[in-house]
Parts: C-alpha cells; structure tokens; sequence
C-alpha cells in the first residue's frame, strides 16, 4: 500500500506538501498540488482516515437522525444536507429512529462513540435528549420538530400558518364540520399544526369540537384506523386535514373502501406535499414545505457550527404554501334537465 512518502517522491514535493493538499489546505501552490493529485492516482494512494480522525478528535462524518425513513418528506431533506456536506467535504450517514425514543438514544450514543463531525436531528418526540451531544461539544441542528428550551441551531417551517391555510381554504369552498387528524400528544408538528386548524376555525366563526380531533401516528395505517374512527361519527365530519403526506394517503385510502366521494362527500387537504399528489384522482390538495431548503439550510447552519463552535444559536422558519387541487374543491351539482315548455294549445295531461 503506497504511503505519503512514496506520493512525495513521486511528485517530487515533501510529505508536507502531499499532507497539506489531502488535507484540503488552499495554500499550495495549483501545479504542485495537480502533481500530487496524479501522482495519488497513479500509485492508487488512500489517505489513512483512523490516523486522521486521531489526529482531529473527530471525523468527517455527518450523521442525520430522521424519524421516519420510510415518509418520502425526508427523501429530499436528506438530499439537500447531502449537496451541502458533499461541498464541504463531508460524508452523510443516515439513521433512522423509527419515531422510537430508544432506537434514537442507541444511535445518538453511536455517534458519539464514532466521534462523528456533527449531527442534524428529526426528534422523535420532546423527550429526545441531547444534552450528552452538547456536552461532549458535537455540534447539533434540530431539524423539522423544535425541543422547547434548547439553545441549539432549528430549521423549521411555520406549520401552524400552514395549517391554518389548509383548514381556511376548506371553510372557504363551503365545508363546515372540518375535521382533524394530527400526530402523537407532545410532538411539536402535531401541536403547531393542530393550532393553526384551530386558529383558521376560530377565524371563521366556527367552534373547535373536540369529537372532530384524532391523533394518530404520523403513518398510513394511523391515519386509515382515524378516518374510519372519524367516520363512525354522526352526523360524520364533511372534510379533513391531515397533518402530515402519510396519513392523508391512509384517511384517502379509507374513504376510497368505504366508498365515500372526494371532494363531494368529504374535502381533504393535507400537509406536505407528494410527489404524484397532482396524479391521482381527484388530485391531492396539500400544504407544500421546501423539503430540499430544509435539509441544505441544517446542512449550512452546522457547517457554520463546526467552524464556530461558540456562536449564537439561530432558528430559521422557512414558509410553506397551500397547492389547491380538486380534493378539496367541492364540484357543483348538476343542474336537473329543463323539459321544452309544452307548445301553445297542445292538450294538458
């Protein structure tokens, strides 16, 4: 296996000029530092990463927490903390919790034992801790659910005025008995968008009812055994918002087997978009978030971190938007036929 010094030999340039430019230092000259580089190909030369990370106390791995890998939002999240770290020169390692307190403590206790260079986070619920992180001084980013109280770098949307949208938008095309279905007690997306469903009735003059609310599990089958719960009321709700893309595909795939028709029966809007929500029918309303922006603003904001440990924690909320399509848009009734007026004089039956 070719070493430092065999790529200094060959580039005819010292062990320190071959260290500075693995190391990704800008102050070697470009023709020295291209003679490196073929010489590195040539002799197929691997930096030795462990002696590396001994050396720093700290790897070039970022590792991103998420809370449900199986929810396409954190597809492009992940996609845009990845461009980002990539450019940075760091790698992404990708843990799912599983929206499960214990699964997430076993692997914030594996990135701290892998000395991993940052961590961006999905909290599982608000008892996630990271207390052992900013103790050890690994920089954190909370991502998509705020932890009240912690002076950590956040990255967010504005949920409640999103939510708030969606249910104002269903006032506004004629339904009155709204219903909600929202995540886990506690959580702080469940409670922001719970909020601005309750805002946007209070707004229009309706009341909250408390019958018209299910909390489900952020999943497909949560969202199904809610709709069906919500089904079994009388009268039954007349329209939905679901408060994240998992459960509106499971409340739809609900009202789809018990033959209930979207919009005219029931409205639905939900929260996050989907990428073929414009391709069903009738096609999905739903409140969009910028799911890359999220992942690429954490991805920059921990960079930042890296480089100063010791700045002023910052939250930033990106905005989310309302994509109305027909599952929410009530279609007229159909005017019955007109009979041609009898002729004058013809005999009356």
């Amino acid at each position: 296996m070719a070493t430092i010094y065999d790529v200094a030999r060959r580039a005819g340039v010292s062990p320190a000029t071959v260290s500075r430019v693995v190391n990704g230092h800008a102050n070697v000259d470009p023709t020295l530092a291209e003679r490196v580089r073929c010489a590195m190909r040539e002799l197929d030369y691997r930096p030795n990463a462990v002696a590396r990370n001994l050396r720093r106390s700290r790897t070039t791995l970022l590792a991103v927490v998420i809370s449900d890998i199986g929810n396409p939002f954190f597809t492009a999240l992940v996609r845009g903390v990845e461009d980002v770290a990539q450019q940075a020169g760091y790698s992404v390692v990708l843990c799912n919790s599983d929206e499960d307190p214990a699964k997430e403590a076993r692997y914030l206790n594996a990135v701290l034992a892998e000395q991993v260079a940052g961590v961006i986070i999905s909290p599982s619920g608000p008892t996630t801790d990271l207390e052992r992180l900013t103790s050890a001084r690994v920089p954190v980013v909370v991502i998509d659910r705020q932890l009240h109280g912690s002076r950590i770098d956040t990255v967010l949307v504005d949920n409640e005025r999103g939510a708030q949208l969606a249910t104002e938008h269903l006032v506004e095309s004629g339904y009155r008995r709204i219903a909600c279905i929202t995540g886990r007690w506690g959580v702080y997306t469940a409670c922001s968008r719970l909020n601005g469903y309750r805002r946007a009735l209070a707004a229009a003059g309706q009341p909250y009812q408390e019958e018209l609310v299910r909390h489900a599990d952020f999943r497909a089958d949560g969202g199904y055994q809610a709709m069906a719960d919500l089904l079994r009321l009388d009268p039954r709700p007349d329209a939905l918002f679901a408060a994240n893309n998992l459960m509106t595909v499971g409340a739809v795939e609900c009202l789809v087997d018990q033959g209930i028709d979207v919009p005219s029966a029931v409205g639905v809007v939900g929260f996050d978009d989907l990428p073929w929500a414009h391709l069903v029918r009738p096609a999905l309303t739903t409140v969009s978030q910028p799911t890359y922006q999220l992942g690429e603003t954490a991805a920059q904001l921990l960079t930042e971190r890296i480089a100063d440990p010791d700045r002023a924690a910052t939250t930033v909320t990106l905005p989310t938007k309302l994509q109305v399509r027909e599952s929410s848009v009530r279609r007229p009734t159909p005017a019955a036929p007109r009979l041609p007026a009898p002729a004058a004089g013809a005999d009356q039956v």
